[in-house]
């Protein structure tokens, strides 16, 4: 039984390593080569280090007016869309895991519904241009405040929570907001930094809303900056022929630098939550 155990335990931490390297070498390679100098990349002689190193490619990326303006409305949707979010799928949670709460059953089916069911894009669309929110920030904000499944997730943390607080906190002369504020609120933080994770996430890759709401390029968040340049690099790799293969090896630097600077500034915020994320996704998943 013994050698069985340890033969499980080798297998896993083989498995995880492998996850773990094809995770890791896409950020490596893209590091390595946006940081190598044209004639190492050239010659095919970049693995995982990178040879020549010069910041060129990244000062050309941050000179970018784009990339800055990118980053500023992403900030702005992340932090306020995160907000937002957080609030009303709270508050919409609090209230279904209330089962002694007026056509409780039928709200949380509603809700259940929409996680196999959906409008489709142009209903949506048409939802969202009748509100008026075409080409402005709202429409990067609203539109995806709430996901249905998240909503699920907090409302089973939230039954979880022993009555006997609540009770005495009635008792106390609190009425149910001032409970779910002043009680339920501030022992939610690891569900919270979870559920908050997952947003700002979901806010800070999306794009799709962008392509479909927005217009002006003053609002365009990083997402589609980062896909309108890897896009443009594609094209102009197709027609370097007379400008000579430098260009094309400027082009997938400038990529791979741009891709790395829009994905560390998210990934930098894992860890001052990972102490929360664990224990939140399991408290809101074991009760049914």
């Amino acid at each position: 039984m013994k050698a069985r155990f340890s033969l499980g335990k080798v297998v896993m931490v083989l498995i995880l390593l492998g996850v773990v390297v094809a995770t890791l070498y896409p950020f490596v390679y893209m590091i390595a080569v946006s940081l190598s100098k044209d004639i190492y990349v050239l010659s095919g002689q970049i693995s995982l280090w990178p040879k020549g190193i010069n910041f060129k490619v990244y000062r050309l990326v941050l000179e970018d007016p784009r990339i800055s303006t990118g980053y500023l409305n992403t900030v702005i949707y992340a932090v306020a869309g995160t907000a937002l979010s957080l609030m009303v799928t709270s508050a919409g949670a609090y209230a279904i895991s209330k089962k002694e709460m007026l056509f409780h059953r039928t709200f949380t089916m509603l809700i259940v519904f929409t996680l196999f069911f959906g409008g489709g894009m142009i209903p949506t669309f048409l939802v969202v241009k009748s509100l008026g929110l075409v080409d402005t920030r709202w429409a990067m904000i609203l539109p995806t405040a709430v996901v249905s499944w998240y909503l699920i997730i907090m409302r089973t943390f939230f039954s979880s929570f022993p009555k006997e607080l609540e009770e005495s906190a009635k008792l106390d002369g609190l009425n149910d907001i001032g409970i779910f504020f002043r009680l339920v609120i501030p022992l939610s933080k690891s569900v919270l930094a979870t559920i908050g994770l997952f947003y700002a996430v979901g806010i800070w890759n999306n794009f799709y809303s962008a392509l479909l709401y927005l217009r002006d390029a003053d609002l365009f968040p990083l997402q589609v900056v980062l896909r309108n340049i890897v896009l443009a690099g594609q094209i102009t790799s197709v027609q370097v022929t007379s400008i000579g293969q430098d260009a094309l090896i400027v082009d997938e630097s400038l990529k791979y630098a741009t891709i790395i600077i829009s994905t560390v500034p998210i990934l930098l915020v894992y860890p001052f939550l990972q102490k929360y994320f664990v224990q939140g996704a399991m408290i809101g998943s074991v009760k049914g």
